[in-house]
């Protein structure tokens, strides 16, 4: 899966360690109503090409699936700071 690793030039490997880098620093970085979006432009940096559709629960579970994740940010980050911003707000 990673053989195009093997025929990279040092220096073609530093760039792309800076472009992942980068990458996951955008993901990393995302909050607020951010976290629970497609990311995409994550996935993308990976060399093998994929079906970047996602599956999508139906609203139900979608919902639940929501609540449990905010409920391990609780958890996880029990103090990070809390936003009222609706989604769409600036």
């Amino acid at each position: 899966m990673d053989d195009d690793l093997d025929t990279m030039s040092r220096e073609r490997l530093i760039e792309e360690v800076k472009v992942l880098r980068a990458g996951i620093r955008r993901h990393r970085d995302a909050s607020g109503h951010g976290l629970c979006w497609h990311h995409p432009d994550l996935w993308a940096l990976l060399p093998e090409p994929g079906d970047q559709v996602p599956t999508v629960p139906a609203w139900p579970q979608f919902m639940r699936g929501c609540v449990k994740y905010r409920e391990s940010l609780d958890r996880q980050c029990p103090d990070a700071p809390r936003s009222e911003k609706e989604f769409g707000e600036s």
